[in-house]
């Protein structure tokens, strides 16, 4: 049973640099073909991919927030994270991380979703 759990400050300033964490359980992300995502849902909006790390290291990101989005991993922890640089109130949202395995597009594990809101 993989459990995914996301943590972070639950409010960041604009222009600041927004960092969130999720920690997995019941599974490796090393394990071989997985890979992690992050999604987020701004209020009244759909889902948006963000970007995803593999299993081996490499990292995908949305063409919309690709040069603002950072993901990265603790093998040693489990966990992978995610920063978005240059935030704005457009970014507030429900983030979520996810599992995915090969040759999938669907995620068949998430964390329970984190708010984080952009303001002053």
């Amino acid at each position: 049973q993989v459990q995914l759990q996301e943590s972070g400050p639950g409010l960041v300033k604009p222009s600041q640099t927004l960092s969130l964490t999720c920690t997995v359980s019941g599974g490796s992300i090393t394990t071989a073909y997985d890979y992690w995502s992050w999604i987020r849902q701004p209020p009244g909006k759909g889902l948006e991919w963000i970007g995803n790390i593999l299993y081996f290291g490499s990292t995908n990101y949305s063409p919309s927030l690709k040069s603002r989005t950072s993901i990265s991993r603790d093998t040693s922890k489990n966990q992978f994270t995610l920063q978005l640089s240059s935030v704005t109130p457009e970014d507030t949202a429900v983030y979520y991380c996810t599992r995915s395995r090969q040759f999938s597009d669907y995620a068949d594990y998430w964390g329970q979703g984190t708010q984080v809101d952009v303001s002053s």
